[in-house]
């Protein structure tokens, strides 16, 4: 059986899953893309999977924008969690100027 997740962006290179995910499951994708990967390890209801291999340092995406920094490898499959992602700060303010006019 075909588990579901939700891809929100095709720049995106995790999913997040919309029930508990077993290894070996495989899982259907869809949103704004799809994509079908085999879980490579357990993953809890509303947790991300990787779509690709994704090694230590390469960013995470998620909503088309980057989520985070990789703290290990992941295989394609693989739980993305806190403990193996973390936040990477932003300039929030100036990227909302991009492409606006200062008043």
């Amino acid at each position: 059986m075909d588990k579901k997740a939700i891809l929100l962006d095709k720049k995106d290179n995790v999913a997040t899953c919309t029930s508990d995910v077993r290894k070996g499951d495989r899982v259907s994708c869809h949103g704004s893309a799809e994509a079908q990967v085999t879980a490579s390890m357990d993953i809890p209801i509303w947790h991300k999977i990787a779509l690709q291999a994704i090694p230590k340092g390469e960013m995470v995406y998620k909503y088309g924008e980057v989520i985070g920094e990789m703290l290990s490898d992941i295989p394609r499959g693989g739980w993305v969690s806190h403990e193996n992602l973390r936040s990477v700060p932003r300039d929030y303010a100036s990227e909302y100027m991009q492409g606006r006019e200062v008043q």
